[in-house]
């Protein structure tokens, strides 16, 4: 697939979104609005760029392999923000887009003459998505704010691993996603308002309420029964039975909590009789006798197969599956069926294949166009093109190192 040949095929087709900002936060915002079919111009600095360009523990040929995935679909071009010029070209640019996309610490857009106030004078209807630790207010606004910061502070980072020693993290970078997640659906939210009164808005999405969104009770739990969550591994506690359990010859998860579904796995362990047990016969007995039931479901499963344990789980209408890393999702019929793992063609690397644009939409799917482009690649036919600047004009913001 050729960057000539992918047309947007998404409901976004027709937005423009323009995007400062750089690694995970606002980027990963800009490729879920660009993988729904919006436009993404992403700002770079001239001959520095995004440092996501050389992320990553793999590097076949000195290619990054995350940088293609978080730009797929996108525009690169070069500015200087720090620079009148290139302060005009986003000026310019924002007249006739959107969505401004950031993540800088607060401030930064201000200091450089583009904040709200001056690019919505310029297009009322402009929608300005601001990512960032702490948010846009707030004593603690002006820090400098990481994930793992905004993990911590969200609660997420307490609750992660063993009980038994320090907070662990997800492997990932979770709370950047999460972040850019909710500022996504705060951008579509904020679209739909503009569609109602012509108005934009900011949007303003901090890494650690965007972690705390997802703390569950955490609070109410702790405000009525003095109770605060800790570690407890790769259970949820009092949530019974449902852990990862051993097999002969690796591991699975078996999710059989809910009543009938408990029932069920009774018969399946040849113990139909603990489904009445006063001690296991509801879901409050069962999280109550956690660990013994753990125990006595892993002295069934560690003598069988994944297989024959997966075979037997779904015959009897019990929940199960593998542990699935990148080798089993690439062997996997029902990834392959769904089109979950999509392959595009990389500029160097060839046949590039990544995760696919998701949910997935009846009438109008997004689609992956392109892999991320070089840097500036874009620079001269969105000058030209979209913004209409002469060959006079671009050569005069080269001498400024405008771009």
């Amino acid at each position: 697939m050729s960057t000539a040949e992918a047309e947007a095929t998404g409901p976004l087709k027709g937005l423009r979104v323009i995007e400062l900002g750089v690694l995970l936060a606002g980027p990963f915002c800009g490729q879920l609005l660009g993988d729904l079919g919006a436009e993404v111009i992403k700002i770079e600095p001239p001959g520095q760029g995004d440092p996501m360009r050389d992320w990553g523990t793999i590097k076949p040929k000195g290619q990054g392999l995350w940088f293609p995935i978080v730009a797929r679909n996108k525009k690169c071009i070069t500015a200087n923000m720090r620079t009148p010029e290139g302060q005009q070209i986003l000026k310019d640019l924002v007249a006739e887009a959107d969505f401004v996309l950031e993540n800088f610490r607060p401030g930064t857009m201000e200091k450089w003459g583009v904040g709200y106030d001056v690019l919505s004078a310029i297009n009322p209807g402009i929608i300005m998505i601001r990512v960032s630790g702490y948010g846009q207010t707030g004593p603690s606004s002006h820090k400098a704010g990481y994930a793992s910061v905004g993990e911590a502070m969200g609660g997420l980072r307490y609750v992660m691993g063993e009980p038994d020693r320090m907070p662990s993290r997800a492997g990932i970078s979770i709370g950047d996603t999460l972040a850019a997640t909710y500022a996504t659906i705060g951008a579509l939210a904020a679209l739909e308002h503009r569609r109602k009164t012509g108005r934009g808005q900011v949007v303003d999405a901090a890494i650690y309420e965007s972690c705390f969104a997802m703390m569950e009770s955490l609070i109410p739990d702790f405000q009525f029964g003095d109770y605060v969550r800790e570690r407890t591994g790769s259970i949820l506690p009092k949530i019974a039975p449902s852990n990862i359990y051993p097999a002969s010859d690796g591991m699975l998860i078996i999710a059989a909590n809910q009543d009938t579904v408990w029932r069920r796995l009774a018969d399946l362990i040849g113990r139909p009789e603990l489904a009445d047990d006063p001690r296991y016969a509801t879901h409050i007995a069962r999280g109550e006798h956690q660990g013994e039931l753990d125990a006595m479901i892993g002295e069934w499963t560690h003598t069988q197969t994944c297989e024959a344990l997966e075979v037997a789980c779904e015959a009897g209408g019990v929940p199960c599956g593998r542990i699935y890393r990148a080798p089993e999702m690439l062997m996997d019929k029902h990834f392959a069926a769904r089109e979950a793992i999509v392959e595009v063609e990389h500029p160097v690397l060839g046949a590039f294949k990544m995760q696919n644009v998701f949910p997935k939409l009846s009438e109008t799917p997004g689609n992956v166009r392109w892999t991320g482009p070089d840097m500036g690649s874009h620079t001269l036919d969105v000058l030209h093109d979209i913004l209409g600047y002469d060959d006079t004009k671009i050569e005069a913001l080269k001498a400024a190192n405008a771009i």
